[in-house]
């Protein structure tokens, strides 16, 4: 019997001192050791956003891996889920 594999999309929204404090460079050396695809972007009002596509429980531990790494630089975070949309090859850094 094979099991299949929820494939999903989560977008974040990380707020507090993320910017200029190399959080895109850690979010994606983090997202290398995990099976997850995607991108991390500065925003313009100070946020950064982060699209991560792969299993559910994959995804998971990847952002509790940006959240252990980056802890000290989050103050606050919102999350969406939705369904995969596999447009992604690999994990990027956006600009």
């Amino acid at each position: 019997m094979c099991e299949e594999t929820t494939v999903e999309r989560r977008e974040v929204y990380y707020s507090g001192r993320v910017q200029g404090v190399g959080f895109r460079y850690t979010v994606r050396i983090v997202a290398s050791r995990f099976a997850v695809t995607g991108f991390v972007k500065n925003l313009r009002d100070g946020r950064v956003q982060l699209v991560a596509e792969g299993p559910a429980e994959e995804i998971g531990r990847f952002l509790g891996a940006v959240d252990a790494e980056m802890d000290r630089c989050i103050a606050e975070k919102q999350q969406n889920s939705g369904q995969a949309t596999g447009e992604f090859a690999g994990f990027d850094v956006r600009f």
